[in-house]
Formats: structure tokens, C-alpha cells, sequence
């Protein structure tokens, strides 16, 4: 965020729980672009009108008039151009939604919250005007009074939450549910590993599946394979540390568990056509 008086106008105290904003109100204050970050709380946006575009992961996104974007915390997301747009953008924790109100098994039921989930939700009109409706009055309180009310927050969120259940559809339409759920798990356990693991039959192994069925299914439901997945994640974790930290290029590959800098250079180029230190330079010059 740029050093600005409204910033604090707009987000208040307390902000690492929940805060929500107007989108056009918020990019007037950013600086762009981002590169990949890792966010520690999930960040749902919602528009009335406009489109936004974004990065999450290694895969490019985009949500328009009454669609909703959600980054699950924990990953990484990026974006780079200013946009005409307006809505709601709303960040929390899951401590925020098992207050009083919420559950930890709420919460279990949103598996948009989750690193797996489809990160785009296209709700019914009549839903969508529902929504409208939610994220106006949570808007309206927390411009009012912050948290000082938190119950009327928690409650209308959560009722926006289960209206967007609702209409979410999984990235996978499979009716092969036990598949999914491998695949699903395969995910998290990447996002879990990925900085000591890099093999494939690591991950079969604490799947308890061999690496031929994990490929197989891997490829079936995603049109990917297994390891390419691990690359692009390898990568993904790679432009987040060259962002947000000052660390060596060897010394990020080492963090990444890839002791040949050399190797690690490479793979970089191969999925991005720079090598690390070429995308470093790109990020400080922009």
C-alpha cells in the first residue's frame, strides 16, 4: 500500500482478523503491480461491476459483475494491472468465523477456503443479489464502528459464505469421488512439502498409492501430470521468496531443497523464460 490518510480510514484496527473495503477505493491506495505473495488470511472479492483480473498459483483468473474471487490463505496470488472496477473485497482469518456464531466444522463445509478449491464462484442472479445486499451491510457496520460489533460481522459473513456454497462448483466435475479426493489431498500435501519433496513417489508414498496410479489419476482429473504440478509449484514458491525476501539465488534454491543452483536456474527458465536473477531485476525495476 502506498502512505496515504485513507488507508487508515478505510482498513482500522485489528485488520490481520478481518477487514472489507470497496475495490475501487482500495486500488486507489495500491501499489502495482504485486508479484507473487503469500497471503495468511483468505481475501474474497466481489463485484458489482467491472472485470479483475488475477494470478493464483501459477494460473491466470478473472471474475466480472456479480462473480466472486476467493484466495484461500495460504496461497499465492499476484497481479499487475489497474482495472475499472467495483465491489467488496474482504479479508479474514478462520479464528474470525469460529467465534461465538461459527465452528471449525463451518468452516470444513467451504471448500472454496481451501488451497484445492475453485477459486471462482458464479452465483445465481437471486443469489447474487443476496449478496449484494450481505456485503453492503458488513461493509456499512465496518466503516461505522470496525470490529467493535464483531457478532454482526461473523454472522452476516458466514451467511454470505453458505450463500456462495451454494453455487460452487469444484475444478473437478468427475463423478469419481474417491479420485477427486486423492487428487484434492495430493494438492495439500504439496502445498505441506514442497520444499523438502520433489518426487513423485514421495508423494505416492504418503498417499499410499504407487506412482503409476498417481500419475494416472493426477493426469484424468487435472490434464496434468504429477510432476508437473511439482515444478510449477517449485516455481510459484521460488518467485514469492525472490519478491519478499533479499536471499541469494542459491541460497533460495537451497531453501526450496534444490542444492544445484544451476538446476534451479534452469527449471525457472524453462516455466518462465527469465532466469531468477533476470525476474528479481524485473520486479525491483517495476
Amino acid at each position: 500500500m502506498k502512505p496515504d490518510p485513507k488507508l487508515k480510514e478505510i482498513i482500522k484496527q485489528d485488520y490481520g482478523r478481518f477487514f472489507m473495503v470497496n475495490v475501487q477505493d482500495l486500488i486507489k491506495i495500491s501499489k502495482l503491480p504485486v508479484p507473487p505473495t503469500r497471503g495468511h488470511t483468505h481475501i474474497l472479492i466481489y463485484l458489482t461491476s467491472g472485470v479483475a483480473t488475477m494470478r493464483i498459483g501459477a494460473y491466470p483468473v478473472q471474475i466480472h459483475k456479480n462473480e466472486c474471487l476467493i484466495v484461500a490463505a495460504g496461497q499465492v496470488f499476484s497481479y499487475d494491472q489497474y482495472e475499472v472496477n467495483e465491489g467488496f473485497l474482504c479479508s479474514f482469518d478462520d479464528s474470525f468465523l469460529t467465534g461465538k456464531i461459527g465452528s471449525s466444522d463451518l468452516i470444513k463445509e467451504f471448500e472454496f477456503l481451501t488451497i484445492w478449491g475453485n477459486p471462482i464462484i458464479r452465483p445465481t442472479p437471486p443469489v447474487a443479489n443476496y449478496l449484494r445486499q450481505t456485503f453492503e451491510r458488513i461493509h456499512d457496520e465496518y466503516a461505522q464502528n470496525g470490529l467493535k460489533n464483531p457478532n454482526i460481522i461473523q454472522s452476516y459473513l458466514i451467511a454470505a459464505l453458505c450463500d456462495l456454497n451454494t453455487t460452487y462448483q469444484p475444478l473437478s466435475n468427475s463423478e469419481n469421488k474417491k479420485a477427486v479426493a486423492l487428487v484434492n489431498h495430493f494438492k495439500e500435501l504439496l502445498y505441506q512439502y514442497i520444499h523438502t519433496k520433489h518426487q513423485v513417489t514421495d508423494y505416492a508414498s504418503m498417499l499410499n498409492v504407487s506412482p503409476n496410479h498417481l500419475n494416472k489419476i493426477i493426469k484424468q482429473i487435472t490434464q496434468k501430470s504429477p510432476s508437473r504440478w511439482i515444478d510449477e509449484t517449485l516455481v510459484t514458491e521460488a518467485k514469492v521468496l525472490l519478491f519478499q525476501t533479499s536471499h541469494s539465488i542459491s541460497d533460495i534454491a537451497a531453501q526450496l531443497g534444490m542444492y544445484d543452483a544451476s538446476y534451479f536456474s534452469r527449471l525457472f527458465k524453462k516455466y518462465e523464460k527469465l532466469t531468477p536473477m533476470q525476474y528479481r531485476k524485473m520486479i525491483e525495476k517495476s
